[in-house]
């Protein structure tokens, strides 16, 4: 069975690469262990610029500071082994689009991004069948 990936990319994760598409495909292997990605669409499905509060990342100060966020929609197939990629993330899972609501912990995410991108692929779940 497929499943769907929302990828997102930031200009920090970047890192001098122009290509946005090309490194949400690389943070997405790297950070989860999947292999075979098919991109869906031509274009990201959402765009962001937000405004960061300073804060402690890691046990270092991180200065406020401006955040582009681009994300691309992806699909994947759900029996690819995952992984945990321990300095980038805590758990990597498969879960239903209606269960993401729950599983943000950065409510603040889901408002600015997550309930747009939510939308965005319900609708694609839609008109793929």
């Amino acid at each position: 069975m497929k499943s769907f990936a929302l990828t997102n990319v930031s200009t920090g994760h970047a890192d001098g690469d122009s290509d946005l598409l090309n490194v949400a495909i690389r943070e997405l292997k790297e950070e989860t262990g999947v292999k075979n990605v098919k991109v869906i669409g031509d274009s990201p499905l959402s765009l962001e610029i937000m405004g960061v509060d300073g804060h402690i990342k890691r046990g270092r100060y991180v200065s406020s500071h401006e955040h582009l966020n681009v994300t691309y929609l992806m699909e994947v197939d759900e029996n690819e082994v995952t992984r945990i990629k321990e300095d980038e993330n805590s758990g990597v899972r498969w879960i239903n689009v209606d269960e993401i609501k729950d599983a943000v912990t950065e409510k603040w995410v889901l408002e600015k991004i997550y309930n747009k991108e939510i939308n965005k692929v319900k609708e694609y779940q839609k008109q793929s069948k």
